[in-house]
């Protein structure tokens, strides 16, 4: 598996090789689509690959959705299995930007910026805009941000008998260091 994560890093990026690069194999992202009265719904990946072309800011990250760990196992099973068919669709990946970043302006105080981009999951591409906060020091670059996504934007759907247990909009949160390649 984690020879496929790999491989699709590598060929996703190619467009990037040849640019000043910062990367990780170990981005952290979450999601939480938990509703006030209800069990939380909430996983984390901390195997996200991210790189960033430190050039002109262009950024994409992929993630093996399989690795997104659930406090319980029964709703890591259904959400592999029913949400996300991890089977049909294993993968979940953004394409975008930093707009107006400037490698050059960073520095240990953090910055905001604004993140644009297409997210693909569960097949389907949507476009994204999410706030960030971004940062240099001891030669490596942090990112955090988040964004909201429906699960209906991407072909997810939440049986009835769940619906009022999941929430419309979904926060997902990612927290990067990344180091020059």
């Amino acid at each position: 598996m984690k020879r496929l994560v790999l491989m699709s890093a590598v060929l996703f990026f190619t467009g990037l090789v040849s640019a000043q690069k910062y990367s990780t194999k170990t981005g952290n992202v979450t999601f939480e689509a938990s509703v006030p009265l209800f069990e939380d719904v909430y996983a984390k990946d901390d195997n996200n690959v991210v790189i960033l072309n430190a050039d002109n800011g262009e950024m994409a990250s992929v993630s093996v959705v399989k690795n997104f760990h659930f406090k319980t196992k029964l709703m890591e099973e259904h959400f592999n299995e029913s949400y996300a068919e991890t089977a049909k669709y294993p993968k979940a990946t953004f394409k975008g930007k930093i707009a107006n970043f400037d490698k050059t302006k960073l520095s240990a105080s953090p910055q905001k910026y604004t993140v644009q981009g297409t997210l693909n999951f569960h097949g389907v591409d949507k476009a994204v805009t999410s706030a960030a906060t971004v940062y240099a020091k001891d030669g490596k670059i942090y990112m955090q941000g988040s964004f909201m996504a429906r699960p209906v934007d991407h072909n997810v759907t939440i049986p009835k008998m769940v619906t009022k247990k999941v929430a419309e909009n979904v926060k997902v949160e990612y927290n990067y260091v990344m180091a020059k390649q």
